[in-house]
């Protein structure tokens, strides 16, 4: 159970820092008076699917080189 708990944090991290640099979202800090802060998240959905579009199509574009490969032999 312990493995499992670590493994899910484990890839949530990764899915933050890949999304951290992909731009899919930004955190910003403002001050909101009196020691107190304001931390807002802003997820860019368009981006997110632009990205996974270019995902998908990548992954078909190696299918199909696969398949011409594995023809051929």
């Amino acid at each position: 159970m312990k493995n499992l708990i670590v493994l899910i944090v484990l890839v949530a991290t990764c899915l933050a820092g890949v999304g951290w640099y992909r731009g899919w979202f930004t955190v910003t800090n403002e001050p909101a008076g009196n020691e107190k802060s304001k931390i807002t998240v802003t997820v860019d959905k368009e981006k997110i699917h632009a990205d996974e579009k270019k995902a998908a199509d990548k992954a078909r574009e190696v299918e199909h080189k696969v398949v011409d490969s594995a023809k051929k032999e």
